[in-house]
């Protein structure tokens, strides 16, 4: 191979890809839409919350405090102990599924820790109750079960904001699914007044 082309292919596509992004800027825009420059645009820094409006690019995106999610996740944990069920997990997780907070009971063994999670996760993701989805898992072919990184078992819980889902807890270990969802209830419950 020649090593010269692959040195001059940075260069050459340093003005070729900016050039091509004018040309096809130009070509889709109207006369009637003035083309933003280096002098009008402006920047957003790192402490603003930009709301969406209208043609806005940007959306802000409410998300659950880590003190709340340690909140929530020792009340559910609380809740099972008082039940005889210490030996659970609990997660709290956000919308996308990255754990905010996770306890682990006493004794609890080790496929609790995901089901916690995956059961968190499905309640944030569909801004329902797991015990609510499971129905929507039966029928011929394919269901939403196949989606991975999701558990329709009973145990997990949204956690609203308005009406819009920003979290989840989930609880895993109890014999019953409905304990484990009375479980992570207690955790919603805690904190359910600070959701807005």
């Amino acid at each position: 191979m020649n090593h010269r082309i692959y040195t001059r292919l940075p260069r050459t596509l340093a003005v070729a890809v900016p050039v091509v992004a004018i040309l096809a800027s130009a070509a889709c825009s109207t006369t009637d839409t003035p083309v933003a420059n280096a002098s009008s645009t402006t920047s957003i820094s790192a402490t603003q919350q930009p709301v969406a409006t209208g043609d806005s690019a940007v959306v802000s995106q409410n998300r659950l405090s880590a003190d709340a999610a340690v909140k929530a996740a020792g009340a559910a944990l609380a809740k099972c102990r008082a039940d005889g069920l210490g030996f659970v997990t609990v997660s709290v997780v956000d919308r996308a599924g990255n754990v905010i907070a996770m306890v682990r009971g006493d004794n609890a063994a080790q496929h609790t820790v995901e089901a916690s999670r995956e059961k968190a996760y499905t309640s944030a993701a569909f801004g329902a109750d797991t015990s609510d989805l499971s129905q929507r898992t039966k029928g011929e072919g394919s269901t939403i079960a196949d989606l991975p990184g999701t558990l329709f078992l009973a145990g997990g819980v949204t956690l609203k904001s308005g009406s819009a889902s920003i979290a989840g807890i989930g609880v895993g270990g109890a014999p019953d699914g409905m304990q484990d969802q009375a479980c992570a209830a207690a955790g919603r419950d805690a904190i359910a007044s600070s959701l807005g």
